[in-house]
């Protein structure tokens, strides 16, 4: 089996703490130790013990020392000589980032850098849980590992008190073991709050009560979804695990259908009529929810008019409605692997705002004059009345470009080639090319998958992409511009990347034979494209993509005008997509504000609705993954029992995450399964050393691997090397 490093056991047989009986030395030492454990105390006898001193000299030396730390205030003794430290903690607040049973980091609100989160042990973390917001106590000075440690002292705010997960029934109690990785503790449910749930059947529980004193908490069932397996059953577990909604109250669809369908002549008088040009929706062959359209024509002094028309979402859901505190709620639709969780009810998603073919329907255009080499001339934005013509899918749109011929190939085709010159300037600028690797599943009418499909983005797809972010832009600048940024407004940001990230993401690549050369923010964006030129289409494609984006800043919402670093762009915002992102629809009410001469209004509450946004975003993100990663584990549990190749994308001290080159899944070989060796974990160089053979396992490796396990409950894969050994 595997084990961590044996440097501390090594240093051990050296024998003392390897200070050489340096008085300096000790002292410092003495001082770390207490302010490592604030508000303990110990006896000289006690502390020797646990500095592990062996040295004569240096036991000799812990009476004088103690005495002088006491007589410089840095230390108190108790009337048992018993010794404690005098700093002042620090209190901070943060977020709880539970990552095992045995420890949390809290993430300071305040703070960025990961190297200032705060270690806190299980024992002192009052029972807190992942995603809590917390108040902290800090122990002054740093533990051994360089980290600074510390004490919940209060719990502020409760992230969850519901969690999904399978009901085990004994005859006296039960308890329900949580599927949330995160949530490392079960919990214990009286037979009187069972709500006649079954042995092993998923439920929702509802904590309500946890005494400090207690190891688990109590909790009630507070829904049951069904047996453990289903598809339907596991799909309702990751909705009910991440807090989204099953369904519309029933006040929100009775207002939905109480909008009147027809368009008044008043409403039209008011916006510039496009419903004689020829207009066209593409999206997925699936979608039914249109927000966007573009229209095309040649103007008479030979260059194009292309306008980006986008639904007027926010003529239909007005402020202080239940419409509009819904949408605010739930602030994205959400994709998972089977289904959609709009953000508004079907009848505005998928029908008065789903730009659908010919129908007149109101929208939020930008409408551009062009050159034929794709340079911007000149720029109108307001409210306007289309009528498309035509609903593509991406295939039948890249089909018609591609045999040039059908409805519009000859629009297509040219838009298609203005939106080249717009992507190869925006490169240019500094933009970076993610082009990550998308997989979908193809689904059986039960929900079980049949086969997996990866996405290719073709022509049409970064042409669509392209004039939605030149909308986005001009949008964004043209707030900006107004008044030097001082208008509030709800940019989409993307900050520079911390280039200590960059170059632990450049030796991950140079484990897979590519060289990065990262000097400074501008050779980032170069560096990075060719390395994406040179993956394409090779097995460590996807992993390298996926750890390039997690090196990079995250992006965000805020009424703070920052740059957008990824797409090069000075002023960025997200106007294009109000049937499905809350954003949009502030930036539509701002928009026409400013267009309507209103003054600038209060930024916190836009700020506040900003970060909001962020966080559904990213509990969107996750749940979607989730999805997708229960899909993995089923595909995987019935695929086909065979040896497959793989790719080493993740090495820990607990085991080696293998992404399967074929499926794109990812699983894991646990340390312990490892058995032609001990393996000792080096955590600097992210590698498992063989403690006899020497060999080593490390990223980018190419292994072949067997699944020997999947666990639909926890969304795992296990697997084993082939011959027990990386090759």
């Amino acid at each position: 089996m595997g084990r961590k490093s044996g440097k501390n056991n090594r240093d051990r047989k050296k024998g003392g703490s390897g200070r050489g009986g340096n008085p300096f030395q000790l002292k410092n030492t003495v001082l770390n130790f207490f302010e490592s454990h604030f508000g303990e105390e110990f006896s000289e006898r006690q502390l020797s013990k646990l500095l592990k001193l062996r040295d004569a000299n240096e036991k000799s030396a812990l009476p004088e020392i103690l005495v002088e730390l006491v007589s410089a205030g840095k230390l108190s003794k108790n009337s048992r000589n018993e010794f404690s430290t005098t700093s002042d903690p620090e209190f901070i607040e943060g977020e709880v980032d539970y990552v095992n049973a045995r420890f949390a980091f809290i993430i300071p609100r305040s703070l960025s850098k990961a190297d200032d989160d705060i270690l806190v042990k299980e024992k002192d973390l009052k029972n807190a849980l992942d995603g809590d917001i917390v108040r902290v106590m800090v122990f002054p000075g740093r533990a051994k590992n360089g980290r600074r440690e510390g004490k919940v002292m209060e719990i502020l705010t409760r992230c969850r008190d519901e969690f999904v997960g399978r009901v085990e029934i004994s005859p006296r109690f039960a308890f329900v073991v949580p599927d949330f990785k995160k949530m490392h503790r079960d919990i214990f449910v009286k037979k009187s709050d069972l709500l006649e749930a079954q042995h092993n059947q998923k439920v929702v529980v509802k904590l309500t009560d946890w005494s400090e004193n207690e190891k688990n908490p109590t909790g009630k069932i507070v829904r049951i979804l069904g047996t453990a397996g289903e598809h339907e059953v596991e799909i309702h577990s990751i909705m009910a695990e991440f807090g989204l909604p099953f369904e519309y109250p029933e006040e929100i669809e009775a207002e939905a259908e109480r909008i009147p369908e027809a368009i008044g002549k008043d409403e039209i008088a008011h916006r510039r009529d496009f419903r004689s040009i020829a207009t066209f929706t593409v999206d997925p062959a699936d979608a039914k929810d249109f927000d966007d359209a573009i229209s095309y024509r040649q103007l008479e002094n030979g260059n194009f008019e292309v306008g980006v028309h986008i639904a007027d979402v926010t003529h239909y859901v007005r402020p202080n409605t239940l419409l509009e505190r819904e949408a605010y709620h739930r602030a994205t639709s959400v994709y998972l692997v089977d289904r959609t969780i709009p953000m508004l009810p079907e009848r505005l998603s998928n029908g008065l705002c789903s730009l659908r073919p010919n129908e007149d329907k109101l929208t939020f255009s930008c409408v551009f004059e062009m050159t034929p080499d794709a340079a911007v001339l000149n720029y109108w934005i307001g409210r306007t009345i289309i009528h498309s013509d035509r609903r593509f899918a991406y295939e039948e749109a890249q089909e018609n470009i591609d045999q040039q011929s059908g409805d519009f190939y000859q629009e297509l085709s040219e838009l298609n080639e203005m939106a080249k010159k717009l992507r190869a300037e925006r490169f240019k600028k500094g933009a970076i090319n993610f082009e990550t690797v998308e997989v979908k599943f193809k689904l059986d009418e039960k929900g079980k998958p049949l086969g997996l499909i990866i996405k290719e983005r073709k022509d049409i797809h970064k042409m669509i992409e392209e004039f939605m972010l030149l909308a986005n832009r001009t949008v964004a600048e043209f707030v900006f511009d107004r008044n030097k940024g001082k208008d509030t407004f709800v940019y989409r940001i993307h900050d520079y990347p911390d280039l200590e990230k960059l170059t632990t993401f450049a030796g991950f690549a140079r484990k897979f034979g590519h060289e990065l050369t990262i000097t400074d923010e501008r050779t980032v964006s170069k560096t990075l494209n060719k390395l994406m030129d040179d993956i394409v289409g090779k097995p460590e494609q996807n992993v390298l993509e996926q750890l390039a984006i997690r090196s990079m800043a995250k992006a965000k919402y805020t009424t703070d005008p920052k740059i957008h670093f990824g797409l090069a762009f000075k002023h960025y915002t997200h106007f294009t997509s109000p049937i499905r992102r809350y954003p949009d629809m502030m930036v539509h009410r701002l928009l026409q504000h400013y267009l309507d001469g209103g003054k600038n209004p209060e930024n916190q509450p836009w700020e506040e609705k900003c970060t909001h946004s962020s966080e559904r975003e990213k509990r969107a993100a996750d749940a979607e993954r989730a999805s997708i990663k229960y899909k993995q584990v089923e595909y995987m549990q019935l695929a086909e029992d065979k040896d497959y190749e793989g790719i080493v994308t993740g090495v820990t001290e607990w085991g080696v995450y293998v992404e399967i080159t074929e499926t794109k899944c990812e699983g894991m070989v646990r340390l312990q399964d490892i058995t032609d060796d001990y393996y000792d974990f080096d955590e600097r160089n992210m590698r498992l050393v063989g403690s006899k053979n020497k060999r080593i396992i490390t990223l980018g490796d190419k292994v072949s691997v067997r699944v020997v396990k999947t666990d639909i409950d926890r969304r795992t894969i296990d697997l084993e090397f082939v011959d027990d050994a990386a090759k």
